[in-house]
């Protein structure tokens, strides 16, 4: 009988000792999306546009201090542009409400998402041993909603579409 509880013991020491000698790698606590740290935002970094020399040099804006640059990022107006609107004319633009709204419209569709959010969550809450242990849920819970990079990549490469912003497809000759 005290032999069966020393080694119980001394199984219970050994996984401790174990578990002690992990670590927790960078990767794991940046997909943690309950992080107690304030780290930089990697988003918040945008590159700027190339720089081209004008037409007219008379058709450049004077400078003025603290005026937004012509190579600045502007990803909202970019997007409005993509969208086949105009930037700056916000709610009034009818080529990018028309864009945007070309699917249908719900009027309910902020507290549609946020039921549906709320229903996803609660079905896919931290486990008991997560929880304890403080460890990322992402992969577990978003691993089916993940796009495959290469897989999709060849999809729209077989389906003659233009990959532009992608790299080369590798030839094995």
């Amino acid at each position: 009988m005290a032999a069966g509880k020393g080694a119980a013991l001394g199984a219970l020491g050994l996984v401790l000792v174990l578990s002690a000698c992990g670590s927790r790698d960078e990767p794991q606590r940046l997909m943690n999306l309950r992080s107690p740290h304030d780290g930089p935002d990697e988003f918040a970094i945008l590159p700027t546009k190339p720089l081209q020399m004008p037409k007219d040099f008379k058709e450049l804006p004077p400078p003025e201090p603290g005026a937004r640059n012509l190579v600045d990022p502007a990803p909202l107006d970019d997007a409005v542009i993509a969208l086949g609107g105009r930037p700056g004319a916000g709610g009034t633009d009818a080529a990018l409400v028309a864009a945007a709204g070309r699917g249908g419209v719900a009027g309910n569709i902020r507290e549609q998402l946020a039921a549906e959010d709320e229903a996803f969550r609660s079905r896919n809450s931290p486990r008991l041993l997560e929880r304890l242990f403080g460890t990322s849920t992402y992969h577990r819970v978003y691993g089916n909603s993940a796009l495959r990079a290469d897989p999709e990549l060849e999809r729209w490469r077989r389906a003659n579409a233009r990959t532009p912003s992608a790299t080369p497809p590798y030839d094995r000759k």
